[in-house]
């Protein structure tokens, strides 16, 4: 049973809330509700804010909570009047403006759960507005909300000072160029492999026009990114397309953003620091800055734990469920990423496989380094002795 045809309307509503107190986080959703009831933001609370946005200062971080609510509901505001303009005319106004709202927070928020039925996106995948509006709010969502303001920073200080727009890129901070150049990355190589290893399926892209094909190939690019959406059919895809999307869904989004995954910039810093090893260089380094130790060991701790989240999660999945390999790891890897994705293998899920999926979404939802603290909360109160070093054999 799909979402549409199962829940009631209030039933819809309840999800909407759960999408959007997700997408948001525990963190900013709990500083709003203390706002709201003009409680004082604690130094406690402030330094959960800090964590939360991986800043490096406790002030102004009330002032930057709120412009993330507005933010939010600003960009969800644009995309539900964009989607109003297919729904609308389609369902009605009362119906079509519910749909409208309720999938521009999904969206947004990264969530891929829809109203339309079991074929999600699969009637509009011709539609240049639905296709770009959706894509628009997984990619404005995922990149993270630290980038968002220092874009708007770096627009602000272009036209104070009057500078060219090509200077943007470079002001920079080197986060926001990491994840944008990581999210560039991502989505232009997913979809080019997507487009020539699913070129001739006729269960997929096979049949359609070139630019429905190439429109087709982006959004399931994009939509990999853990969002959840799909207008091609998932388990029409090809073996090697289905893992070049499961690589797509383990990486997910930016940091501090609405989306999954380990994040583009942990799998850049992974990435730098196996080739700052292999070059013999002492330091990894990216746009002509250095990555301190402390950010590479941190990125190795969530891959590592993310990895041996899926290994044991497919494992377990793939012995209470009877099914092919691949959809199994196309399963559980959807679902530490919080993506929604299946290559048809939820509906057929048994009790025990439906808990593995469920504790699954909930390890990648929480994030493992936090996972990692709750389950080790022993703290280092500094240095006290050092052990000997002694040598080992590596690869």
């Amino acid at each position: 049973m799909t979402t549409a045809e199962h829940w009631s309307l209030f039933g819809q509503i309840v999800i909407l809330g759960l999408i959007q107190f997700g997408g948001l986080g525990v963190i900013t959703v709990t500083t709003s509700i203390l706002l709201l009831l003009h409680k004082r933001i604690t130094l406690t609370e402030r330094i959960l804010i800090q964590d939360a946005y991986n800043l490096n200062t406790l002030g102004g971080l009330v002032k930057l909570t709120l412009r993330v609510l507005k933010g939010t509901f600003l960009i969800e505001g644009i995309g539900a009047a964009l989607f109003a303009f297919q729904f609308i005319p389609e369902f009605g106004f009362s119906s079509g403006l519910w749909k409208a709202v309720f999938h521009s927070i999904s969206a947004f928020c990264n969530a891929g759960i829809d109203l339309i039925g079991q074929n999600s996106f699969v009637p509009y995948a011709d539609s240049l507005l639905m296709n770009l509006t959706t894509m628009a709010l997984i990619v404005i969502g995922g990149i993270g909300f630290p980038v968002w303001w220092d874009i708007i920073r770096v627009l602000n200080k272009l036209i104070e000072e009057k500078l060219s727009p090509r200077f943007l890129f470079k002001k920079l901070e080197l986060h926001s160029k990491v994840a944008i150049t990581a999210t560039l990355f991502l989505i232009i190589s997913g979809t080019i492999m997507v487009f020539c290893l699913e070129y001739t399926n006729d269960l997929t892209i096979g049949t359609m026009p070139l630019g429905e094909k190439i429109l087709a190939s982006l959004f399931q690019s994009v939509t990999t990114r853990t969002a959840g959406f799909f207008t091609i059919s998932q388990d029409g895809l090809r073996e090697s397309s289905a893992f070049v999307c499961i690589l797509l869904m383990f990486i997910g989004g930016s940091p501090s953003g609405t989306a999954g995954g380990i994040k583009t910039v942990t799998a850049v810093i992974l990435l730098i620091s196996t080739v700052a090893v292999i070059k013999g260089k002492p330091d990894a380094e990216i746009f002509y800055r250095k990555i301190n130790d402390g950010y590479c060991r941190k990125a190795l701790a969530v891959s590592c734990f993310s990895l041996l989240v899926l290994i044991v999660s497919t494992l377990c999945l793939s012995i209470v469920q009877n099914a092919e390999f691949l959809n199994i790891l196309y399963e559980t890897t959807s679902a530490i990423g919080t993506v929604g994705l299946t290559r048809n293998l939820t509906p057929s899920l048994t009790e025990l496989g439906k808990l593995v999926v469920i504790i699954t979404m909930y390890l990648g939802r929480i994030g493992p380094i936090t996972l990692a603290l709750v389950l080790n909360p022993q703290k280092s109160k500094g240095k006290v002795c050092t052990l000997p070093e002694e040598q080992v054999l590596i690869g």
